[in-house]
């Protein structure tokens, strides 16, 4: 297969086994709701693919990233409040230490990501001293709330 050009990403495989659970991981976005599938809805297990952009999948490390915690995605909009973005989850890669954000996908088991969100309120302070680092900010037991309403709607988050 030939380098994409400018603009343009390696054609996504049809799935691929994940690094954490070994589940066959579907990457059609129908399925999934997302463009560049990255992580096991099981597990949240990623792997380290992208290097600049995402879905250019030119990254040379290829560990696991593991998920770390839940943020939410900064809005454009000036006015908009700090939390008023799309809950994405938090993944480090095990082997070279990146820190990066990825949305959630459709299909994602929301038992994963509630319990992922319980984990992260035990996070090491050196962890949160590197998220502070990346200017990430990641969500804590004061939003519980967001997390409940995000993934179920507002009628079904308490």
């Amino acid at each position: 297969m030939s380098s994409p050009r400018p603009g343009q990403h390696w054609t996504a495989e049809p799935l691929f086994t994940c690094v954490g659970c070994g589940l066959p991981v579907v990457c059609d976005p129908l399925a999934s709701g997302v463009q560049n599938r990255n992580h096991c809805p099981a597990c949240l297990t990623s792997r380290h693919m992208d290097w600049r952009t995402a879905g250019d999948r030119l990254s040379s490390c290829r560990a696991a990233m593991e998920p770390v915690g839940l943020t939410t995605k900064r809005s454009r909009n000036k006015y908009a409040r700090e939390r008023d973005g799309e809950l994405m989850l938090i993944h480090r890669c095990s082997g070279c230490g990146k820190l990066v954000i990825n949305r959630i996908a459709a299909d994602d088991s929301a038992d994963a990501l509630l319990e992922l969100f319980a984990r992260s309120q035990q996070a090491p302070p050196e962890l949160l001293a590197l998220l502070r680092d990346e200017d990430l900010a990641m969500l804590t037991p004061d939003d519980e709330d967001l997390v409940r309403e995000r993934l179920f709607g507002s009628a079904m988050a308490r």
